[in-house]
């Protein structure tokens, strides 16, 4: 199944103490991920565990839903079985207005896998103390994924979305400079790139919350160009 998932949580536009309430996170969270998380509690506030686990999921049903349109995303039915925390969990640098990468060996990334029915994915999130960002992918070794994080300075929706497209054009103008790419949206509302009227099979997703904006791609037909 060639298709890439992300998204980005703003922790400064999260609201903490809803976060922590049951009728809250219960929406949120199975069962088993409540207990999954008394075995990191030292390592990782109960409120950013809940936004780590939301993004992974979010990033899951964007990864599936491009195969299956008829998706119903349910986060309760979108399961982290596992979770490994990095040794240097955070990027420190509260500086960052931008990142990108191919990959995740060179950035401290918390490690997952999530169940959705009979599917099994596979995820990395970078967490700061502005942001929480997941992808998913099918490959555990993310070597054909490529990311981006950026900050914007306006919030309505119609920036957000113009900022996230141009990010990622930009980036991949520079990988193809001799195509005109554009990113459009098929019949499903998934976005989809192309070049010129052509349709390219490279999955894209775009990601926005508050301030930050997010892409990922996958690289794995990039020979089709």
């Amino acid at each position: 199944m060639n298709s890439t998932g992300n998204d980005i949580v703003s922790l400064n536009a999260i609201d903490i103490t809803r976060t922590k309430q049951q009728r809250f996170y219960s929406k949120i969270l199975a069962v088993s991920e409540s207990i999954l998380y008394n075995q990191y509690q030292t390592d990782i506030t109960f409120e950013n565990f809940v936004w780590l686990l939301w993004s992974i999921k979010e990033s899951a049903y964007k990864f599936l839903q491009r195969n299956k349109p008829g998706l119903v995303f349910s986060p309760t039915k979108c399961i982290v079985t596992q979770l490994e925390i990095p040794a240097e969990s955070q990027i420190m640098n509260p500086s960052i207005f931008v990142l990108e990468g191919i990959g995740f060996d060179k950035h401290p990334a918390f490690k997952s896998i999530v169940t959705v029915g009979l599917e099994a994915l596979y995820s990395r999130s970078i967490v700061n103390s502005d942001f929480i960002f997941s992808v998913v992918s099918r490959d555990n070794n993310f070597e054909s994924t490529g990311w981006g994080i950026k900050r914007i300075d306006d919030t309505d929706s119609n920036s957000q979305s113009a900022e996230v497209r141009s990010f990622l054009l930009e980036k991949l103008q520079n990988e193809f400079p001799l195509h005109r790419l554009q990113i459009n949206k098929n019949s499903d509302d998934c976005p989809i790139l192309v070049n010129g009227a052509e349709e390219i099979n490279i999955p894209v997703s775009l990601a926005h919350h508050d301030h930050w904006v997010a892409y990922s791609y996958q690289l794995d037909s990039v020979s089709s160009l």
